[in-house]
Order: C-alpha cells, then sequence, then structure tokens
C-alpha cells in the first residue's frame, strides 16, 4: 500500500511515516513549503511539497495512493485564524482532493476535547472549535474515516515500550497524555482494522494499562 501522509514533517507525522515504513509500506510524504523533512526520514519516503489549500496539486500527490493519514495541526503563532486555516479549511480542503483523487481511506489526528468552546486551550485561536468543525466536515464527507483523538502529546517515544493505550469513544476522556508514537501506531492500525470506519477513537496511555490491540478493543466496544 501507498500511504499520503500530510504533516509528515511534523512531529506526529514524521513518526506515522517511521511506522508505516516499519510495517513495510510505501509513504508519500505532502509538505507544506518551507517544511523541514526530519532526519529519521531522509531517503526512505518519496516528498511532495505543496500548499494544502492547492487542491489540484494536493490532488494530483494523491494519485495511486490507496490511504490518507492527516496529521497537519496548526503551528504556535501570532496569527490566530492558524487554527481556521489548517485545523478546518485544509481539512476541507484535503476532503476534496481525495474525492478527486478516488482515495477513499483516512485517518485524521484530532486532539481531545475537540469541538468544545469552554476550554483554555481556545485562547490559542479556537483551536478546539476549528478542530471539531474539521471533524464533522469528515464525518459527512462520505469517505471511509476513522478520527483519532490523542491527549497530551508526548515526545519520549520509550513510553511507547512501556505503556498501554486508554480507547474510549468520543467525548469519554478529559486529559492525560499519550506518545507521539503510540498515536503514530494507532493510526496505522486503524487503517487496517475495518471496524474503525466511522468512529472516534479517544486515546491516552498509562503504565498500568495492558497493551491491547485496536482490533480487540473495536471488537469489545
Amino acid at each position: 500500500m501507498t500511504l499520503a501522509i500530510t504533516g509528515a514533517s511534523g512531529k506526529t507525522g514524521w513518526r506515522v511515516a517511521d511506522e508505516a515504513l516499519r510495517r513495510g509500506q510505501s509513504v508519500r510524504a505532502i509538505l507544506r513549503p518551507g517544511s523541514t523533512l526530519p532526519a529519521e526520514l531522509e531517503g526512505r519516503v518519496e516528498v511532495i511539497r505543496l500548499a494544502l489549500g492547492d487542491q489540484k496539486a494536493l490532488s494530483a500527490a494523491l494519485q495511486g495512493c490507496q490511504a490518507l493519514v492527516i496529521a497537519t495541526g496548526a503551528r504556535p503563532s501570532v496569527d490566530l485564524t492558524g487554527p481556521l486555516k489548517v485545523d478546518a479549511l485544509a481539512i476541507r480542503d484535503q476532503i476534496a482532493a481525495c474525492r478527486t483523487a478516488d482515495v477513499k481511506r483516512v485517518v485524521l489526528v484530532s486532539s481531545l476535547c475537540a469541538g468544545r468552546w469552554l476550554h483554555p486551550l481556545n485562547l490559542f485561536g479556537l483551536i478546539l472549535v476549528w478542530k471539531g468543525l474539521g471533524e464533522q466536515w469528515l464525518a459527512q464527507s462520505g469517505l471511509d474515516w476513522t478520527i483519532v483523538r490523542p491527549g497530551g502529546l508526548s515526545e519520549d517515544d520509550s513510553r511507547a515500550e512501556r505503556e498501554g493505550v486508554v480507547f474510549s469513544g468520543p467525548d469519554q476522556q478529559e486529559s492525560n497524555s499519550i506518545p507521539r508514537r503510540l498515536v503514530a501506531r494507532v493510526c496505522l492500525d486503524a487503517l487496517a482494522a475495518p471496524a474503525a470506519v466511522g468512529r472516534i477513537i479517544e486515546i491516552t496511555s498509562d503504565s498500568d494499562q495492558p497493551a491491547m490491540p485496536l482490533a480487540r478493543w473495536l471488537a469489545s466496544a
């Protein structure tokens, strides 16, 4: 399978790419102009640079891919419209490009509490509000979608080897964190699990949580 990843230069996106390569998949890393490909991916992935709002270029970049993981996210900035542009409007553009390129399977990395108005994170450009709108547009797209909502994101990959994922349905978890490496693995597991289609999956992790494959949780949920 050729997997497209938007936001592949980001801290979660590059881990999705790395985990996909470890699973034997081909990866097409779609980066915004000016983004730097992490050293861990150099020479291992196909790289295409474009503006996410350029639907023609994005549709062309998705040709021949069987799935897309959307790992884009607004960067910290004085521009408070960034979350609107990246977490909502750019999701809409990526949905349209998927339709044009006949890419039916999409996994979106969102956030716990997406869609909520009363939350401290909304002080940064209403970020959770726009993430919720992006989720809504994807859910109404007609594509085979899965939305993954992680908690606070940790750079400590070693946690991925000693913590289990705490899964839940939407609006069940409020806080707690999870290493980005585990988020990447859950995204790829979702692509391989037909039962994940049409689901919002919230994830955090804990050292006391026994490891459980996503497919097993989906079967029991």
